[in-house]
């Protein structure tokens, strides 16, 4: 599981730990199997605990409840997650104004072919 999929589970779980997986699965875009199997490697880890209780319909439901050490988680992964969308932000900074400051110099290049050009025809 990666760290963007782990901070969206973390943030989903915490608020709204009622959720079915099912529902969990469609708000976060994934398959119901991948979202059983990290909801599965948060539990291993002690992040995430699992609570039963009986909902309205008489059906079994659960409720998945971070634990003290998943929220210790869910900040550290969060505090990593926006250091590296930061970096990305910067490169992509970069990079674009380099790119404009290759298109400004090409634009320059092209009047003043475009001139020489037309100095010839005269």
């Amino acid at each position: 599981m990666d760290d963007q999929v782990r901070l969206q589970l973390l943030r989903e779980l915490n608020e709204r730990p009622d959720l079915s997986q099912r529902e969990i699965a469609q708000r976060l875009g994934l398959s119901l199997g991948k979202t059983n199997y990290c909801l599965r490697a948060l539990i291993d880890k002690g992040w995430v605990k699992v609570n039963n209780f009986r909902n309205s319909e008489n059906k079994l439901a659960y409720a998945y409840v971070l634990t003290p050490s998943g929220m210790r988680a869910k900040a550290s992964v969060t505090a990593a997650f926006l250091r590296r969308k930061q970096e990305e932000y910067a490169r992509l900074e970069r990079e674009i104004s380099e790119l404009r400051a290759e298109m400004d110099a090409r634009g320059d290049e092209a009047v003043r072919s475009k001139a020489n050009r037309a100095g010839d025809e005269a």
